[in-house]
């Protein structure tokens, strides 16, 4: 048995029910609204009385000494991604976005049961977005957007990917923003 940090440790909330297999390999999170699943690489020990789980450095198998070394990495690797999938289990997620420019405007539409947005942003065309199912967006006004998720990952990549159409320039400001960004504006030539 190898030793276990206190950073290694991840005591679970009462609302989250956990599900660990051992010859899977797999441990599972449910909640009455959702689960997940996450495949695991080293072993885990489960205190059941004081809900915690504590992650080891013990492979399942045998290793070569290549790993033996990358065991470390593994077992840090792993906590952290099950702190952030009870994180997603309970929580919501949301993203505020500003579309600042004069006629840039975004609407929602649906065209044969696919939910789109439609941007208009100064191009010679439109821009057409599809709306990822287990993703809520809405259209708070001609300029703003909210994306609300489960995920946090997955809330942080859309709006990336939505900011990516029109990138703020750096002279006037103008395009799709982050409501907590603060853009710095730099200062055109002088005749």
């Amino acid at each position: 048995m190898s030793y276990i940090s206190k950073k290694n440790i991840i005591k679970i909330p009462k609302s989250v029910s956990l599900y660990y297999c051992d010859t899977q390999r797999m441990i599972i999170f449910a909640n009455p609204l959702k689960h997940k699943v996450l495949l695991l690489k080293t072993k885990i020990i489960f205190e059941n009385t004081k809900r915690i789980i504590k992650i080891t450095r013990d492979p399942f198998g045998t290793v070569s000494n290549n790993e033996k070394k990358r065991l470390k990495a593994i077992q840090g690797t792993q906590v952290s991604l099950i702190k952030q999938l009870l994180l997603d289990m309970s929580f919501l997620f949301c993203k505020k976005l500003n579309i600042i420019g004069v006629g840039f405007r975004v609407s929602a539409v649906k065209i044969s049961n696919f939910d789109l947005l439609h941007f208009k942003l100064g191009y010679s065309h439109y821009v057409y977005f599809k709306i990822p199912k287990n993703l809520e967006i809405f259209c708070l006004k001609a300029n703003k957007l909210l994306i609300v998720g489960s995920s946090y990952t997955i809330v942080n990549q859309v709006a990336a990917l939505i900011r990516s159409f029109k990138i703020p320039e750096p002279y006037k400001g103008k395009g799709i923003v982050y409501t907590t960004e603060k853009i710095i504006l730099k200062e055109g030539k002088k005749v």
